[in-house]
């Protein structure tokens, strides 16, 4: 398992926790107290204005009462203007001017800048307004880029409106006051923020160090290690569930000692079983499969895990996975194909609780493939013993059957009766003493009489004997060495090795036709072939001829008196020596028999 970083921990999300808290609330306050302070800022500016506007109505009254001189009269109250409005050339009033109700004339202005307004007329909106229903009125603006507050006050004497006092009043102040009072608190939270992180940071290390030590336990009991244990830091409710953790460390260690104990069981007993075992869950997917079980099916074990065991077996057009579950009798399995043959037997067993849920599936896997073999050759064996005998003795019987009705007596058909008899006689002694030298050979206790000769003589000598009794027209050729080739063999087994291809040779050999005996040394084997030229065999027999009671022209075989066993003598006999025997076959051309002896060439052999 990875290392958790310092960004995904608990101790980080227990600060961020904390500090978020705290900013959330730092932020419901600040927005209220801003809030408020911006209207209280902006009332107190206003009431100021306000205020200090009445003040000012009050003496313009008396200067609009006290004059009366009209020629002179604009004069004077101008200068009076002047001189009382030039108090008024505060930080917070950018300009106040009068103006007159009737003429809409400013009368005076505190802007001694520009004084050259005075005398004009001034009108808009709120000023008519104003004048209008005696009211004062405000508006908000900008000017220049900088916010500013018109106040109107009308100046009344005797219910009548005389004049106005137009304001342009300076409430930026305000909100720059409010930006430094902002600034110093925001100063204030970050310094809180600051504080509060660094207190939950050192809050959070007495509430996650033990977590992580849990943490640390956890990966350590992954990796197999449950000596380790968690430090107990208190007894509240994380130091409770420390000790708990220790407890069940202790017992998980107990438990798994026992687990791993059954578990070595099970894999050594898996491991050494010549059977394939292959188990499933309760939905028929496979979660266990031994080696024996992969290599008899051909699969890997990483393949094969989750698929379906059906599927797997190649069942799925006979069982369903639930049929399989009730399966009390064995499943025989054809993996049998052109090259290799491949049986097995499957018994299933059913994993299921006392309660009655079912786990899953066992299913056992037996290789019967050479009990099938074996079984089919006894079969076949049995079925050809069989036939054997009972062509002589169907013969025999009828010709015996003959005589004993009174052929006997016929000297023309009597001796011809007997003749017969005697020959299907002997071709039974010959049947039944290939049997007794196949079982012989068979037989655990069966041993060849080895002694070193010269095998280029020893064949000679056969093929001279061959050569000398032959009666039809063959013409012999050897392709043999001159030199002395000594092997170590049995010769009366080697013999009658020779004798059955080379009988078998001219038997099949057609009149005028060719026999070619010859050895060769290749790799530390002689090998001896005798190759013919007659009818040969077809290319889907050439590997069956030396399997027993095997012919390919049985009623010729039998004609020439073969009883099916000499080339499955010969394949024994050359085993048995440590040799090879095969067959290379042309149809109509002619059939090479050749068979391979151990053998090691000394420095004096040598070849012309």
């Amino acid at each position: 398992m990875n290392k958790v970083g310092f960004f995904r921990s608990i101790h980080l999300k227990f600060v961020i926790i904390y500090v978020l808290l705290i900013l959330i609330a730092m932020q419901i306050v600040s927005a209220y107290f801003v809030r408020q302070l911006e209207d209280t800022l902006n009332d107190n500016f206003k009431t100021t204005i306000e205020n200090q506007m009445k003040l000012l109505s009050y003496y313009l009254e008396e200067q609009f009462v006290k004059e009366r001189v009209p020629e002179d009269g604009d004069a004077t109250l101008e200068v009076d203007l002047r001189r009382l409005l030039q108090d008024y050339n505060t930080d917070d009033i950018s300009e106040v001017a009068v103006i007159e109700s009737t003429t809409m004339r400013v009368l005076g202005t505190s802007n001694v800048s520009d004084q050259s307004k005075v005398g004009q007329k001034m009108s808009n909106a709120l000023i008519r307004t104003s004048i209008k229903n005696g009211q004062p009125n405000e508006q908000d603006s900008v000017i220049n880029g900088k916010r500013v507050w018109i106040y109107i006050k009308p100046i009344i004497i005797d219910n009548d409106v005389k004049g106005v006092i137009y304001v342009t009043s300076k409430i930026e102040n305000v909100y720059t006051q409010m930006r430094e009072i902002i600034k110093i608190f925001s100063t204030g939270t970050a310094i809180a923020l600051i504080l509060t992180a660094v207190l939950s940071v050192l809050l959070a290390q007495t509430i996650t160090r033990p977590i992580t030590d849990m943490r640390k336990q956890a990966l350590a009991m992954a990796k197999g290690n449950y000596s380790r244990k968690v430090k107990i830091y208190g007894q509240d409710e994380i130091g409770q569930l420390a000790m708990t953790f220790n407890s069940l460390t202790r017992k998980l260690q107990e438990a798994q000692a026992t687990t791993e104990g059954e578990r070595r069981k099970l894999s050594s007993v898996l491991t050494f079983m010549t059977d394939g075992v292959i188990a499933t869950d309760r939905k028929g997917r496979v979660i266990l499969i031994n080696e024996p079980a992969a290599e008899m099916l051909h699969v890997s074990r990483e393949t094969v895990l989750s698929n379906s065991i059906v599927s797997l077996l190649g069942l799925e057009e006979d069982y369903t996975f639930e049929e399989l579950l009730e399966e009390r009798e064995s499943v025989i399995l054809d993996y049998s194909d052109e090259k290799n043959n491949l049986i097995l037997r499957a018994n299933f067993s059913v994993i299921q609780k006392e309660t009655g849920f079912i786990n899953g599936l066992i299913t056992v896997l037996h290789d019967i493939t050479e009990q099938e073999k074996i079984e089919e050759e006894r079969r076949e064996f049995v079925a050809n013993v069989s036939h054997e005998l009972r062509t002589p003795l169907t013969t025999m019987r009828s010709y015996l059957e003959a005589l004993t009705d009174g052929a006997w007596q016929d000297k023309d058909i009597a001796p011809n009766f007997l003749d017969v008899t005697q020959n299907e006689t002997e071709r039974m002694i010959r049947l039944v003493n290939d049997l007794l030298q196949l079982s012989k050979m068979d037989s655990s206790d069966y041993q060849l009489n080895k002694e070193w000769v010269d095998f280029t003589q020893f064949y000679n000598r056969i093929i001279d004997r061959f050569e000398f009794t032959k009666q039809q027209n063959v013409t012999f050729e050897r392709r043999v060495p001159t030199t002395a080739d000594f092997v170590e063999i049995d010769t009366d087994k080697l013999t009658q090795v020779l004798d059955n291809i080379i009988s078998n040779a001219m038997k099949y050999s057609p009149e005028g036709g060719k026999i070619t005996f010859s050895i060769e040394e290749q790799e530390g084997y002689l090998i001896i072939s005798v190759a013919d030229e007659g009818m040969g065999i077809p290319k889907e027999n050439v590997s069956k001829i030396f399997n027993r009671f095997y012919r390919v022209d049985k009623a010729r075989t039998r004609k020439l008196g073969g009883t099916g066993l000499g080339l499955a003598i010969a394949k024994e006999m050359v085993e048995a020596h440590g040799g090879e025997i095969w067959a290379e076959s042309i149809e109509g051309k002619g059939t090479k028999i050749s068979f391979s002896l151990p053998y090691i060439r000394s420095e004096e052999d040598d070849w012309e």
